[in-house]
């Protein structure tokens, strides 16, 4: 997954989302236990000093305020239950003090001197040696006469702080799974979110203009992503029937072109057999059937590429030898080569078994040969290879002519385009017969591409499906899924 991809922005603000809620969370509990635990040791310690206080009032009143320590012994036993206890006047006599626990976890003697509060209760936390914490809770008890007395209880608070250790390793562990989680929850909920939009680019991609008529999936979310659907599918119907008023504009004009050029063609070849003309006259008019000619094969190029776009070469595909048919259309354009002195190689074992239409496969065949023959210079050769790599039939058609600059390659199939423009015009060439080559490789469910380099020659490959020898119809059984 690409960092800079949606899929990943998604997956990531998901858990960076997920798990710092999770962090807050825990930070709000490990808060909400703190108070809690504090909370309870404090009102614990408060009902102990009130307790003290009950009993010092008690043994002040009967006159037994220095025996207060010793009932503070017997019933509480601070030093037993490892609790601080201390009994102070205002003066800063000291009444009671318990003594250390057994364990000598804090020395009494060690605290902090009593600090009188301004209301009945206080609390506080104080720092022990070794960095412990005590709570110490506070009452003041004012006798008959305005005498003052402070009672102070206490507890270490190492209860507390082990509890919120363990809920700090407890979040510790468990903050790990919640990223885990976290990542293959969201990866889980962003690819089945993103499903739709990967079968809307899935269909996209097998729409051409040869298919213009198929449409996206609508997912039924009714969100954006099914208004996005819906427009692209509108723009789809747009293009389409742009396309198929251009195709029939081509097909069209094309079709009406025949018949004056034809008939114009007729007569400049009766004006050049009946009138008696001069040489120069007879030079212009040579030159004008040139041009007429040149016209009508545009012409007829446009009218075959139409004929292509509308779909006319899958209407009647038979299964036919791609080996026997290529030896067959060398043979026949042998002369063509032997005028400039060209030698022409076609190798390919017979059982090459492809679907389609036969004429339209030559042509595919003539055009290519045509173009190697045409630009390759006298003693060159020009070789074709015929066989079957990886399920495919693969037609190669190599030369050792000019060769095509790397910047026109991208170019070489597009209509009308021409490497050495004067050269082509000069050849009759209009820039179309590598471009038919290609609709009618697009047609049959193939491809064509070249490689070259200049000064060496060039090869055009073309690769189309393999069949079976024995299917009478391959078109019909399946070949039109694409």
């Amino acid at each position: 997954m690409k960092t800079g991809s949606l899929k990943f922005r998604l997956v990531f603000w998901y858990t960076a989302m997920l798990t710092s809620g999770f962090a807050l969370v825990g930070v709000i509990a490990y808060l909400v236990l703190q108070n809690s635990l504090v909370s309870a040791l404090k009102e614990s310690q408060w009902r102990r000093a009130r307790q003290i206080s009950q009993l010092l009032s008690e043994e002040l009143h009967a006159g037994r305020g220095a025996a207060v320590g010793e009932q503070v012994e017997a019933r509480y036993a601070p030093a037993l239950n490892e609790r601080f206890v201390r009994i102070s006047q205002r003066d800063g006599v000291t009444l009671y003090l318990s003594s250390a626990p057994a364990d000598h976890s804090f020395d009494p003697a060690t605290l902090p001197p009593p600090t009188w509060p301004s209301t009945e209760e206080t609390s506080a936390q104080v720092t022990l040696l070794g960095g412990r914490k005590m709570l110490l809770a506070s009452h003041r008890l004012t006798m008959p006469g305005g005498k003052d007395y402070l009672v102070e209880a206490g507890a270490p608070m190492d209860a507390v702080q082990a509890d919120l250790r363990k809920w700090l390793w407890f979040l510790a562990a468990l903050l790990p799974l919640v990223l885990v989680i976290a990542l293959g929850g969201g990866y889980v909920l962003v690819k089945r979110a993103l499903s739709p939009v990967d079968r809307i680019a899935g269909s996209a991609e097998h729409i051409s203009s040869h298919n213009l008529s198929e449409r996206l999936p609508v997912p039924q979310t009714g969100d954006e992503l099914e208004r996005l659907s819906v427009a692209l599918n509108h723009m789809i119907e747009r293009l389409d029937a742009a396309f198929q008023h251009s195709r029939q504009f081509v097909a069209d004009a094309s079709h009406e072109l025949r018949t004056p050029l034809t008939a114009l063609r007729g007569e400049l070849e009766s004006l050049t057999h009946d009138a008696p003309l001069n040489a120069a006259s007879r030079e212009r008019l040579g030159s004008a059937l040139e041009e007429l000619e040149r016209l009508t094969r545009i012409v007829e190029g446009l009218f075959a590429i139409s004929r292509l776009d509308a779909g006319e070469a899958t209407t009647e595909w038979l299964p036919l030898d791609l080996a026997q048919l290529a030896s067959s259309t060398a043979e026949q354009m042998s002369l063509l080569a032997e005028d400039k002195g060209i030698h022409v190689n076609c190798k390919g074992g017979p059982g090459v078994w492809v679907a389609g239409d036969r004429a339209r496969l030559k042509q595919v065949v003539v055009n290519l040969l045509d173009n190697a023959i045409k630009y390759t210079p006298e003693g060159g050769t020009v070789s074709m290879n015929v066989g079957t790599h990886d399920g495919k039939a693969v037609l190669e058609v190599t030369d050792t002519g000019l060769g095509i600059p790397s910047d026109a390659l991208p170019r070489v199939f597009e209509r009308f385009f021409r490497v050495d423009k004067a050269r082509g015009r000069a050849e009759g060439g209009a820039g179309l017969g590598l471009a038919i080559v290609k609709s009618i490789c697009t047609a049959h469910h193939g491809r064509v591409d070249v490689t070259s380099s200049p000064g060496h020659g060039s090869r055009f490959r073309v690769e189309l499906p393999l069949v079976d020898a024995q299917q009478t119809n391959p078109h019909r059984n399946g070949h039109d899924e694409h």
